[in-house]
């Protein structure tokens, strides 16, 4: 595998970015939510992780004040099980916190044992459940916290 670069997702990157959610979720955003939180959402970080020009995952995070919330971690099928997902974490993690980021959150799947997994790696911890969150199949999410 060529290298994994890890940077700031940019205006050009955003059809790939909706191109990877389509894969990865039942109900994907659209491109123009992306084009929102990429470009005109000031508290929003979103990064991308590339191999060879091509965007093989991206991650998004909301800072509101010293929280920060993590909105997606997707990876393209074709690329998973190459531990791209801990490392866009690590990246969020680390520029949020470097922002002022004290404390993290996240929602996830309560059937996605993989994506609890990788959060429990960062000391992420249930904290309580939301019922019904996910409109597609009315599946619950586990609410995590990170301090």
């Amino acid at each position: 595998m060529s290298d994994l670069i890890i940077r700031q997702a940019e205006e050009k990157d955003i059809h790939q970015i909706a191109e990877i959610d389509k894969l990865c979720f039942s109900t994907p955003w659209s491109e123009d939510s992306f084009t929102q939180e990429i470009t005109s959402n000031d508290i929003a970080l979103y990064i991308v992780a590339v191999i060879d020009d091509l965007i093989v995952g991206y991650a998004g995070l909301w800072l509101i004040v010293d929280e920060g919330h993590i909105t997606n971690v997707a990876v393209h099928p074709d690329f998973r099980r190459r531990k791209i997902a801990k490392a866009l974490v690590q990246v969020l993690i680390d520029v949020s916190e470097k922002k002022g980021a004290v404390r993290h959150t996240l929602e996830v799947r309560t059937l996605n044992d993989a994506a609890i997994r990788l959060y429990e790696a960062f000391g992420f911890q249930e904290v309580g459940i939301r019922k019904g969150y996910y409109e597609d199949d009315n599946e619950d999410a586990i609410i995590m916290w990170r301090e």
